[in-house]
């Protein structure tokens, strides 16, 4: 029995849109805004991310401190470094401590962490 045909991880943030268009610029998707307490990223029309307004969000922690990483995304690049350089430009920062070289791990402008 197929119930879903889809599925769409969320992100809590204090602003849908803004973090929404960091993942557009990261992924080349595009965003569908509803409403200013949810916004979604479409990959070829498809809803493949959404982000959602929490009003008192805690930004993560991770990897120390008491808030977990709450979602963790993995995205699949040709070039680390070039692919670095555009995190950085768009407003995503380098984890200090990187534990693997087959992929890089950065956080978005909010806290999350995500791969390369």
């Amino acid at each position: 029995m197929a119930i879903a045909k889809y599925s769409l991880t969320t992100i809590d943030c204090p602003d849908p849109l803004a973090l929404a268009g960091f993942y557009a610029q990261l992924t080349g998707f595009q965003v569908r805004p509803y409403n200013s307490n949810w916004c979604e990223l479409l990959r070829e029309g498809v809803a493949v991310i959404g982000f959602q307004r929490i009003e008192h969000f805690v930004a993560p922690t991770w990897p120390v401190g008491p808030v977990p990483q709450q979602v963790h995304l993995h995205f699949d690049v040709a070039d680390l470094d070039v692919a670095e350089a555009d995190v950085i430009a768009i407003g995503g920062q380098a984890a200090e401590n990187q534990t693997g070289t087959e992929f890089r791990v950065y956080f978005d402008p909010i806290g999350h962490p995500f791969c390369l």
